[in-house]
């Protein structure tokens, strides 16, 4: 991809499969990589060559304290992958406690993370943000609803933002991924003691291309949008799912 070596990026949710799998690929481009997680497992960041900085996005003080130790330490940043999200699968039952654990994270603490990175940006000269939503944002999935209105606001945020940040040259896109195959769903499927091949064929047969998709796919969507090749792109959704939607 063009104009990424040495370039500076954060990735929220950097421990999660896909946001590493985007850090790994920017890496690999030449970037210089910054993962934020409530996790704390730094040689797992190490191993890719990225650097950790342990962050509730949730918790505005702390992404303001995050992004300034990124700047003093690696430097300013110029790309920005908005990968953190919690996942609350809830209908109209969902309780106020379900809506804060949704909101404070998918839609407030992205927001706090382009707050505090946006100067970053701008003092570059401009960049890219690219936020993570997904199919989920397009339709509506029952027993969904947490999540699906979570992920159409990243659709508007993207929108939004694009607007407002074009002046500095700061680009705002989305990613929608289809079902991906990562630890969470083989997780998820163990704990609800569901058979994790009858759900992978299920999963699978909602896309045209008859199976879910990889990280790595994902991957290298981000590192487009993050590039100059994806210079005259803002404001736009970009989908990797397989088929999901066209089906």
């Amino acid at each position: 991809m063009r104009g990424l070596r040495g370039k500076i990026a954060v990735v929220t949710g950097g421990l999660g499969d896909l946001g590493y799998a985007s850090a790994r690929r920017l890496v690999d481009e030449g970037c210089r990589v910054a993962l934020f997680d409530v996790l704390d497992d730094a040689p797992k960041a190490e191993a890719i060559g990225a650097r950790l900085f342990v962050v509730d996005i949730a918790d505005e003080r702390a992404v303001s304290e995050a992004c300034d130790r990124v700047a003093k330490e690696i430097g300013g940043v110029h790309i920005v992958v908005n990968s953190a999200a919690r996942f609350v699968l809830k209908g109209v039952d969902a309780s106020k406690e379900d809506w804060d654990a949704m909101c404070s994270v998918n839609v407030a603490g992205t927001s706090f993370v382009a707050k505090y990175l946006v100067p970053q940006l701008r003092a570059n000269g401009g960049g890219s943000i690219i936020n993570f939503s997904s199919v989920s944002g397009f339709v509506g999935q029952a027993n969904f609803a947490t999540y699906n209105a979570t992920t159409f606001a990243i659709r508007g945020l993207t929108k939004c933002w694009a607007q407002d940040l074009a002046p500095d040259g700061i680009r705002v896109n989305t990613i929608c991924p289809g079902y991906i195959y990562t630890s969470a769903f083989v997780n998820s499927c163990k704990s609800l003691g569901l058979d994790l091949e009858e759900e992978d064929r299920r999963a699978s047969e909602m896309h045209l291309l008859g199976r879910q998709g990889r990280p790595e796919e994902v991957a290298g969507a981000v590192a487009f949008l993050a590039s100059d090749d994806s210079s005259f792109m803002t404001g736009s959704d970009l989908v990797v799912d397989g088929g999901y939607l066209a089906k």
